[in-house]
């Protein structure tokens, strides 16, 4: 008898519960959450074989069948979460301002003019303005916003 069968055979419920702590701590080693759903239903086994006497082939299946429907919930539950984060304007910042109303620093001369925004500076175009005038931004052309007097 090997080390490790002997060593199985010792800890009797205890060796899954062993195995499900190995599981979590490779979970932390490991990109992603692959590991937590095996680690979670060796646990589970663990608990269950404490208090029922199974046979090993019984705790197998056991593993086996909640490790699937441990993954199963836990993608589902992670693909709802990951659908809920998230800015939907992350990378197209100009989309932020459309709607807002600004005032020009600088004139718009000849259709062009820029416009400062917190700490960026936009080109904007839009209808030839003085500085101060009351802008609004209606829509964002690449890296430049496209504006128009405000009425309001």
């Amino acid at each position: 008898m090997s080390l490790v069968e002997r060593l199985i055979q010792e800890l009797g419920p205890w060796s899954w519960w062993v195995f499900g702590l190995l599981l979590l701590g490779l979970e932390v080693l490991a990109p992603g959450t692959f590991f937590l759903w095996f680690g979670i239903a060796a646990i589970l086994v663990g608990s269950v074989a404490l208090f029922v006497d199974l046979s090993w082939q019984l705790e197998l299946i056991l593993f086996l069948l909640l490790s699937l429907a441990s993954v199963f919930a836990g993608r589902s539950l992670l693909r709802k979460e990951s659908a809920d984060e998230g800015d939907p304007s992350l990378n197209r910042r100009g989309s932020r301002y459309v709607g807002r109303v600004f005032v020009l620093d600088e004139p718009i001369v000849q259709g062009i003019g820029r416009l400062k925004v917190d700490d960026t500076v936009w080109r904007i175009a839009g209808p030839d303005c003085p500085g101060g005038t009351r802008i609004r931004v209606n829509a964002v052309q690449g890296a430049q916003l496209i504006v128009e007097p405000a009425t309001d």
